[in-house]
């Protein structure tokens, strides 16, 4: 497992859900954190929260669904001067759900495509030329195993988009210390699963973060986060890096 105290961590989507428990949990291992929400202000609960740990917080404000306010936040934190060495493309949009199938609008799936694919295909090709220079990076991009829901389709299609983006992507990364995989939460209470799923949010620790703590130089790699509930982190690290080839 890696050491990730003092590096600097980007989460998007880091002021609620599964975001902010991931945020808790990667400054309880000492990372820096930069979190991402619809507002800057947005983020002010959370950094009361993480204070106790004695890390560095940041924050900055866009919506997603924009790409010159994604542009612009991405400027702003180029201008701290920060190394930034783990993402989590953690921020996501539910699709409306059509009851009749049929009547999927164009507008949605643009809607869908925005925030579940561009927003983290730039994020990601802004910070992985400079994880490869420097030789170093972990990228996380949150996908879904949403399958057979015609009525939920630019949500499933933007996912599977974003599935194909990284897993394309293993075959130049593997073997370097450049790590980017996809994680899927399972469905959950939060905001965007909505009241009815069959899962908390804290069911996401600790396999929300065991791709970004693997040191094993493979990329590509699909981790559901609901294989690891219960367990220590050192323990669901140690079983991801055992279950994979």
């Amino acid at each position: 497992m890696i050491d990730v105290k003092g590096k600097w961590c980007l989460i998007t989507g880091g002021c609620r859900g599964v975001g902010r428990l991931t945020a808790i949990e990667m400054a309880k291992l000492g990372a820096n954190l930069i979190l991402q929400g619809r507002k800057k202000e947005n983020a002010d609960k959370v950094i009361e929260e993480l204070k106790p740990f004695g890390v560095q917080v940041r924050a900055v404000g866009c919506n997603l669904e924009n790409e010159r306010e994604v542009d612009a936040a991405l400027a702003e934190i180029d201008s701290w001067g920060l190394q930034v060495d783990l993402v989590f493309n953690n921020a996501g949009l539910m699709s409306h759900y059509f009851q009749d199938y049929l009547t999927n609008t164009m507008e949605d799936f643009r809607q869908a495509m925005a925030v579940n694919f561009f927003a983290p295909v730039k994020i990601a090709y802004h910070f992985l030329p400079g994880m490869i220079r420097r030789g170093f990076g972990r990228m996380q991009l949150t996908t879904s195993g949403i399958a057979g829901e015609p009525e939920l389709m630019g949500y499933a299609c933007a996912k599977a988009a974003l599935t194909k983006f990284v897993k394309d992507f293993a075959v130049k990364l593997n073997g370097s210390n450049v790590m980017m995989n996809v994680m899927d939460p399972g469905w959950l209470r939060t905001d965007l699963g909505g009241p009815n799923a069959p899962n908390a949010p804290e069911s996401v620790i600790p396999g929300s973060m065991v791709s970004v703590l693997l040191d094993d130089k493979k990329s590509g790699r699909w981790f559901s986060a609901q294989e690891f509930t219960g367990m220590s982190l050192e323990a669901a690290v140690k079983k991801a890096a055992d279950s994979t080839p």
